[in-house]
């Protein structure tokens, strides 16, 4: 009788252990599911503030800046034109054959006579969108594309230009038709290049041309 009091007392404690180590392991459940849904949630909400800050950068406006020449205005996206540059530059480069030659030099945009840079500029973009551009060609999508708005953009800082009154001066005709007459001397295709890979330096002229931010 003695034992068998002895082992009920001894299940009883066991049980009791048993219940006591159930309980500590539910309870040590329920703070670790806490604690992963306190992180997840530090997580998503970190995620959310990320992802609306990147929208939030994509979404922004591009800025413009408008070019003041000769009394004529133009909206101008320099950004965008020196980013495509940049995605078709290393390409046009390497494919020049003719290092010798250069097409266009900064002293000769940066002398042209006063009042004479908007025409200037027309017949360089003009030169640009019908010659050069018209002929590039390439075996990546994405730089057709690239030069495809770039053509597109002087063609409508072109448009833009046409709705004001520029003269065209002798002088500003001859230093046009020089650059001209040297682009006609190469093969189409070298010379297409070589002009696209100088677009750096009609990008530099067109942002000092009195620009402002707009």
């Amino acid at each position: 009788m003695t034992q068998l009091n002895c082992k009920s007392a001894e299940e009883r404690e066991r049980r009791l252990r048993d219940t006591s180590s159930l309980g500590l392991i539910l309870s040590g459940n329920k703070q670790l599911h806490l604690q992963v849904t306190t992180m997840m949630k530090i997580l998503l909400s970190s995620s959310i503030c990320t992802l609306l800050l990147l929208l939030g950068f994509l979404n922004r406006p591009v800025e413009s800046r408008t070019l003041h020449v000769d009394g004529c205005y133009a909206s101008v996206h320099l950004h965008e034109l020196r980013k495509y540059f940049s995605d078709i530059r290393s390409d046009a480069i390497s494919a020049d054959g003719e290092i010798g030659v250069k097409l266009l030099d900064a002293s000769l945009m940066e002398n042209v006579q006063e009042g004479q840079a908007c025409c200037f500029m027309r017949l360089l973009l003009r030169l640009y969108v019908e010659r050069v551009f018209s002929n590039y060609k390439s075996s990546k999508p994405h730089q057709q594309r690239c030069s495809s708005s770039l053509a597109n953009a002087f063609v409508r800082i072109r448009r833009e230009m046409h709705t004001c009154h520029c003269d065209c001066g002798e002088e500003t005709q001859r230093s046009i038709d020089s650059v001209i007459t040297k682009f006609d001397k190469l093969q189409i295709q070298q010379a297409v290049q070589k002009a696209v890979g100088e677009l750096d330096t009609v990008l530099d002229w067109l942002e000092k041309l009195g620009t402002v931010k707009s």
